[in-house]
């Protein structure tokens, strides 16, 4: 065994960049003081009015909930660390607060507004690029059962560690399967935690990277972290109605648009009803758009990528997700929420509890017409691909947050761009 091992510190330039309070510093420079002085000076302004003040204290208010809500979804989820977030999120962001100006009758400057928000978006792109190489962990991992974890995940540098040696490298973490510690690996541990080296347990960073909760390594005794908080769900069932009445002026004109191009293709109903399993392994109705020819929608099976059964309507609304939009009758009726795991039908219910441990423990929540694994897995097309999504609906259901759920939004939006895991 080595000696005494010694904390591995990011080289200086390392620290600087990754910095918080110099990220804001600077990009508060560029984000916020930049476009002032360009609009001044452009401008010719000898003084400044009342909504030029106005947007000064509102672009730096913008631009430091930006920043911060920046850095902390690139790093509290996983499969945020591509840039597409950054623009929708400084976007929402900027606009709430030229919101709440608009509703407190603020006199305000558009063009500071709009200038900051632009520079704000740029720059976190370039921060992105700039520091991204200094992101990617680096961890020494301990034994084999974690080596088997960890081994091969994207965004992270893993190396295993033999004889509690860590060497001249330089790693953010050491990482071990807690559930089978020895003595002289506590020793080790316990060494690495007093010289501030940190340490994780190897379920921990799985889930971390991956999004997804292993069924095969829990038990019992993790049933009870997984339970969502009451408060959250009401605040969620607010949020709910709330974007459904204001979604509504954009909806009901797809709406129709489709169920006059459904019923110009193909004989048969508009509305395609079946029984879907719920929250509390309630059955109930779930309503969608027609994809199918009637007379092939009756059998439960999965939908395979080139599926016969499906119109030509069928798959422009199935790649845009169009056909979930009848759903919003079953969030309407409290049956289902916009974001959850999405509802089997009760034949793959059955059949999925008897093979998957804890299958059903995904009905814990309502389910949802989008969700963290539509996103992050897509369609599921056998058994074994059932069990990775399910793994993502734990991970949901054990992290879920307002925060979270809007990372859902973001990344569904990307779906319907892409047309990621449609069948």
């Amino acid at each position: 065994m080595s000696e005494f091992p010694s904390r591995r510190f990011h080289k200086l330039h390392e620290r600087i960049l990754l910095s918080f309070w110099f990220s804001l510093l600077l990009g508060g420079l560029f984000s916020v003081a930049l476009p002032l002085s360009l609009y001044w000076g452009t401008l010719h302004v000898p003084t400044t009015t009342q909504g030029q003040r106005t947007a000064i204290m509102v672009v730096s208010a913008a631009f430091l909930v930006s920043h911060i809500t920046v850095r902390r979804l690139r790093k509290t989820y996983p499969g945020v660390k591509s840039g597409f977030f950054i623009a929708p999120q400084v976007f929402v962001v900027y606009m709430l607060f030229a919101l709440g100006a608009l509703l407190l009758r603020l006199e305000i400057s558009r063009l500071i507004l709009v200038g900051s928000g632009i520079a704000a978006i740029f720059w976190f792109h370039l921060e992105y690029v700039a520091t991204f190489r200094y992101r990617r962990l680096k961890l020494a991992v301990i034994g084999q059962s974690a080596a088997d974890q960890l081994l091969g995940l994207p965004d992270i540098d893993t190396r295993v560690i033999h004889d509690f040696d860590l060497g001249p490298t330089r790693y953010d973490a050491v990482v071990t399967d807690f559930s089978q510690l020895d003595q002289a690996t506590e020793r080790f541990l316990t060494k690495c935690a007093l010289s501030r080296i940190a340490v994780y347990d190897a379920k921990a960073i799985f889930e971390s990277f991956t999004g997804r909760v292993q069924i095969n390594r829990m038990s019992e005794n993790n049933i009870g972290s997984l339970l969502p908080s009451p408060a959250y769900e009401m605040l969620k069932r607010l949020a709910d109605l709330a974007i459904l009445v204001c979604s509504l002026p954009i909806v009901l004109p797809i709406c129709i648009v489709t169920a006059i191009c459904i019923k110009l293709e193909s004989p048969g109903p508009v509305i395609y009803a079946q029984m879907r399993v719920g929250q509390g392994n309630k059955r109930f109705v779930m309503y969608k758009f027609r994809s199918m020819y009637t007379d092939k929608e009756h059998s439960a099976k999965f939908a395979s990528k080139e599926d016969p059964r499906v119109t030509r309507v069928g798959r422009i609304i199935r790649q845009l997700r169009i056909d979930e939009l009848p759903q919003l009758i079953n969030v309407l009726n409290a049956e289902m929420s916009l974001i959850g795991p999405r509802p089997e039908q009760p034949a793959f219910v059955q059949r999925f509890d008897e093979i998957i441990p804890f299958y059903c423990y995904r009905h814990v929540v309502k389910p949802g017409i989008t969700g963290w694994a539509q996103v992050r897995h897509g369609y599921a097309a056998s058994t074994d691909e059932t069990q990775v999504k399910i793994e993502h609906d734990f991970y949901y259901i054990k992290n879920c947050s307002l925060y979270l759920d809007l990372l859902i939004v973001f990344l569904t939006i990307k779906t319907m761009l892409t047309g990621f895991g449609a069948r």
